[in-house]
């Protein structure tokens, strides 16, 4: 295994920019907001030459309920690690909040290394008041500004321990997968029940989730990545730079995701900001699973209501799977991955170009395009283009005339022959180039001859 460092320390003390700075990366969320990280993030990096895993964690020290909560977060990663690198603000000096950090610290038998960040502008005496910790380690960076990092990285590798690296296992041959919806209705929570361990913070309040958190999960089922994304709410109500960002990098992890889960709850249905997520998902073409989350504690006539308001609303995308599961307790969770292997393997789309075709050729003979100006439109045949989202690239005349209407029609043709279920298909059109156009129809001397007889015959009949 690799070794593992884990980032503690107050909240906003720079440990999700050093983090980023270790990591070479922007995968955690950074503002100048007390406590903006909650949950673990994890992220590989190369210090010295030796490959580690990075956790960054929330901030200690506050005594809320939410908080608490981050605390046995923090707690599991410094279990998990073979080298705590404790930061602390050079700015606002030694603190309470600090002393006692590291008396827990110490009295979980952690290794510690201490970091004094925000340096710049700072006397050089400030350093003296940290030295009296004890911790026989200890670099002075600047996180945002990149000093010292260099030095923090040769002396974090000589201290970790001698074990073989193994390549990261966060990506290769597995689904991305995002689970995605408003706020509250249970994102963490069925993240939490597909790893087994409460790995993500869970609070019966909105907006608890700020980042985007990939973990790896190995399932009975297959292999994913997991991405658990903040709650996305109207655009109207986003409040703060904050909740922005968050926003921003949930709409980007499903732009990356290959599947998308939409998770909405029973209770109140699919509402506008659903469908707004639902749209987003399929115009950048991620495959998408819905999930009907807090399904066992409606009443059978409620079940029934909420069906048949879900057909209602979803006669636009018959194609969507719709899955009804209980986070909480564990109902149909198992269900949804195995929904999502089905969709990936759909947006796979291997599929050749005779078979293309063939499809293609039966639907214009069921359905031929419309004329444009007295011409026909003309499509001859069709191959693959791509995958994720499976896109279709049909070559004729006229394409650029072909209406949406026409579009839509291929499309749903083209998924209901191959079966493809829960990922949007593209229909691309080309048009083949007139291989006469500037050419000159040159004449041989039989062809001029004859024109000229036929200009001397046309001037007579005009005399």
């Amino acid at each position: 295994m690799q070794p593992v460092i884990a980032l503690v320390g107050r909240p906003n003390v720079g440990k999700s920019t050093l983090f980023n700075r270790l990591t070479n990366s922007r995968d955690a969320l950074v503002a100048s907001v007390p406590g903006l990280t909650r949950d673990r993030q994890y992220g590989n990096a190369t210090l010295d030459g030796r490959s580690c895993t990075v956790i960054d964690t929330g901030g200690l020290g506050d005594s809320s309920q939410v908080s608490n909560l981050m605390a046995e977060q923090v707690g599991l990663a410094v279990d998990e690690a073979d080298l705590v690198l404790l930061l602390v603000d050079a700015r606002a000096g030694r603190t309470p909040a600090d002393e006692e950090i590291m008396q827990q610290l110490r009295e979980r038998g952690a290794e510690l290394f201490l970091v004094i960040n925000k340096i710049d502008g700072v006397p050089e005496s400030a350093e003296a008041e940290f030295l009296t910790f004890g911790v026989a380690d200890h670099a002075l960076v600047s996180a945002s500004h990149g000093r010292g990092i260099a030095g923090l990285a040769a002396a974090v590798a000589a201290r970790l321990p001698a074990t073989e690296t193994e390549p990261p296992p966060f990506v290769e041959g597995r689904v991305r997968l995002a689970v995605i919806g408003r706020p509250n209705v249970g994102k963490s929570t069925l993240i939490n029940r597909w790893l087994g361990e409460t790995r993500q913070v869970v609070f019966d309040a909105p907006g608890t989730t700020r980042d985007s958190i990939e973990i790896p999960l190995e399932h009975a089922t297959g292999k994913f990545l997991l991405i658990d994304t903040a709650g996305v709410r109207r655009k109207g109500r986003v409040d703060g730079v904050v909740e922005k960002f968050s926003v921003v990098k949930a709409l980007q992890a499903m732009r990356d995701a290959d599947v998308a889960v939409l998770l909405i709850d029973a209770q109140e249905g699919l509402v506008d900001q659903d469908l707004h997520l639902f749209e987003f998902a399929a115009d950048v073409g991620t495959g998408l699973v819905l999930a009907v989350n807090k399904w066992d504690g409606l009443s059978a006539d409620t079940r029934a209501s909420v069906k048949v308001g879900l057909d209602r609303r979803l006669t636009f995308a018959p194609w969507v799977p719709l899955r009804f599961i209980s986070a909480l307790h564990g109902t149909g969770v198992p269900d949804v991955l195995r929904e999502v292997l089905r969709v990936n393997r759909c947006a796979d789309f291997d599929v050749q170009t005779p078979v293309l075709t063939r499809i293609l050729n039966d639907a214009v003979r069921a359905h031929p395009p419309p004329s444009v100006s007295g011409r026909r439109i003309k499509l001859r045949y069709a191959h693959k283009s791509g995958s994720h989202p499976p896109t279709v690239m049909i070559h004729g005349n006229q394409t650029s005339a072909v209406p949406a209407s026409y579009t839509r029609f291929l499309e749903n043709r083209f998924r209901e022959t191959l079966k493809l279920i829960g990922t949007p298909i593209k229909i691309v059109f080309r048009t083949g180039d007139n291989p006469y156009k500037g050419k000159r129809n040159k004449l041989t001397p039989r062809q001029q001859l004859r024109r000229k007889r036929m200009v001397r015959h046309h001037k007579r009949r005009k005399r």
